[in-house]
């Protein structure tokens, strides 16, 4: 863990300084569990490699700013990259889509349902809901933010992370009752 920590200081400086081998070498080193949080956000590879990209730009231009006794660097870097996939969506969907109620009936999904379904096959249905409530969705059930924190990042209300992620809900237990029925 020791060379580790110092191999990772080691970057850091080489990225503060534009060393292009050690940017390569952070992008590397955090490439693969940065990409799958984009490919949740997104519709597409496509996009998640654009939010992916995207993200990595503000890290390096950013990690002057970076200070390890705040946040681990992988903390420090999957919050940016979360909030390059929020604005990614904002951007692509527009504050329009943002519905607001406070009170939203729960529909649960049954647990035996995930048994059934892979993993591959659930983020394909995630990756079909509307973009403001696969957000939320996911901030919620992958990121584990609660609705108050997810309202902030998002600049909406309680009432419409609650509605989003009650809309998600019913929006994939529609999807998976119609593969299952192969409608």
């Amino acid at each position: 863990m020791y060379n580790e920590e110092k191999d990772i200081d080691k970057i850091i400086d080489g990225c503060i300084q534009d060393d292009r081998k050690s940017q390569e070498a952070l992008y590397r080193s955090f490439y693969r569990t940065m990409m799958n949080l984009c490919v949740r956000y997104t519709k597409n590879e496509a996009d998640a490699m654009e939010v992916l990209n995207s993200g990595f730009y503000k890290v390096y231009k950013n990690i002057r700013k970076y200070d390890k006794r705040k946040a681990s660097l992988y903390t420090w870097i999957r919050t940016i990259i979360i909030n390059t996939c929020l604005d990614f969506i904002r951007a692509k969907s527009g504050q329009a889509n943002w519905k607001e109620l406070d009170q939203a009936a729960q529909v649960d999904l049954p647990p035996d349902v995930f048994v059934k379904i892979s993993a591959a096959d659930i983020l394909k249905l995630v990756r079909q809901l509307p973009p403001a409530t696969q957000a939320v969705f996911n901030l919620y059930v992958m990121e584990g933010f609660n609705h108050r924190q997810i309202g902030e990042l998002l600049g909406t209300s309680e009432g419409t992370s609650k509605w989003h992620l009650s809309e998600a809900r019913k929006l994939l237990q529609q999807l998976i009752s119609k593969n299952e029925t192969g409608s």
